[in-house]
């Protein structure tokens, strides 16, 4: 959720900042301005009731001390007042209730530093590693290919199972899906610190709210029927970031730094016709997700840590990649600055995205309500919150298949992977 004060106080630059996003936001800050301001005058009306009736309060022992005829009419003058302070009230609740929801569908306002841009095109890339990037004296093949003739990847029994955007892995592919999970969560809890949390993979439409995905994106996400409105998690960020809703953190405990595997669900409903083969988007998957929870004037330093710990598996998995920075068209809804890792797969010849690194700010701790206390003392403040893939496993497995393919079609693994596997190569079953 936005700082309110901050569009108030400076609506025109929140205006420009919020309209570099790919997107138009004038008339919806319009109607939260004009609610706010409908909202904070009735506020100030019940306020106001409250003094006065405080001050009869006061005058009560006096009034006493002149006689019951003056204890009446204080009496009379605090009643009326109560009902007036009631209706007024009433009204308050679902003003807030309006403006609340207003708020909900505003984006994050982009970080000063984000560059502005309408769309990927403006994207800017930060830096590369191609050190392992192979020349095939043969054309590579699609790691949909590779799969079904290894028959590690079974297409045709996701879809009699579950239908189009579904896979099935068999015999090795399995046990390279498992190897790669494993190695990632070795990687982030072992080198780099994280504590491994297993969530549960339903969560209620608070939770779903905290982080962003409601309102706004419940077309993407699959709702399960009952009496409770519960639905199954997109991504893993999602439980591992509302762990600090409502909570006022000690500022020693931080950062946070939590990982997580899940399969993830979505409906991809914007994206029908794209890359309906093979593994790159898929309904379920399964994904690592890097989550931090941090003090405010370290969360940009924090954001390229963040990005460095999902790069180093790729590094260590010998995968060519390159890290690019977003523009503000380019931001998801929560995000205020991301960064993207690329892998390179040789069937495609370009890079394809298998993580998304993004700095919150405080948009989603204003949501959960999520706060530290500094160890110095003062009041609570919000904490920042951080995400990114660490990394989206089904597209980690197709880039190895890709990346290490041999001519026979036979797929050596990485070295890296190796012991987690249990064996240096795949070959066909």
């Amino acid at each position: 959720m936005i700082d309110l004060k901050f569009l108030r106080a400076q609506p025109e630059q929140f205006r420009q900042r919020l309209c570099s996003r790919n997107g138009s936001y004038g008339a919806l800050l319009d109607r939260v301005l004009e609610k706010d301001k409908v909202y904070r005058a009735v506020l100030g009306e019940v306020e106001q009731l409250r003094s006065k009736r405080n001050e009869i309060s006061g005058g009560m022992g006096k009034a006493k001390a002149e006689g019951q005829a003056a204890v009446d009419a204080l009496m009379a003058q605090a009643n009326a007042l109560k009902a007036q302070m009631q209706a007024r009230e009433e009204a308050l609740s679902p003003l807030k209730a309006e403006l609340d929801a207003l708020l909900l569908e505003v984006p994050n306002l982009p970080h000063e530093s984000a560059r502005t841009g309408k769309n990927e095109n403006d994207n800017v890339e930060l830096r590369r590693d191609v050190s392992k990037q192979r020349t095939f004296d043969f054309k590579p093949r699609d790691h949909h290919e590779i799969g079904e003739k290894l028959g590690i990847l079974d297409f045709a029994a996701a879809a009699l199972l579950s239908g189009a955007r579904f896979a099935l892995l068999r015999g090795q592919g399995a046990r390279l899906e498992r190897a790669l999970i494993n190695f990632m969560l070795d990687r982030h809890t072992k080198l780099k610190g994280y504590t491994e949390i297993l969530p549960p993979f339903m969560v209620t439409a608070e939770t779903m709210t905290g982080t962003g995905q409601l309102p706004k994106f419940e077309q993407d996400l699959y709702k399960l029927c009952g009496d409770t409105p519960m639905y199954m998690i997109p991504t893993a960020e999602v439980p591992l970031t509302n762990l600090c809703r409502g909570a006022v953190l000690k500022e020693s405990a931080l950062p946070l730094k939590l990982t997580a595997w899940t399969p993830c669900f979505r409906q991809e409903a914007g994206s029908y016709g794209k890359d309906t083969r093979g593994l790159i988007r898929n309904h379920q998957f399964n994904k690592v997700e890097l989550v931090w929870i941090s003090r405010p004037e370290d969360s940009m330093a924090n954001h390229e840590q963040l990005t460095r710990d999902a790069e180093d598996i790729l590094s260590e998995l010998e995968l060519p990649h390159r890290v690019m920075e977003l523009c503000t068209g380019d931001m998801g809804f929560a995000s205020c600055k991301t960064h993207d890792l690329e892998v390179w797969l040789p069937s495609e010849g370009r890079f394809r995205e298998i993580s998304s690194c993004s700095n919150c700010w405080d948009f989603q701790a204003r949501r959960l309500n999520a706060r530290f206390k500094r160890d110095k003392g003062g009041a609570p403040e919000f904490v920042h919150t951080l995400n990114g893939s660490g990394l989206a496993v089904g597209r980690t497995l197709a880039a190895v298949l890709e990346n290490f393919q041999n001519a026979d079609g036979s797929v050596t693994l990485p070295k890296a992977l190796v012991p987690y596997f249990g064996g240096e190569k795949i070959t066909a079953q």
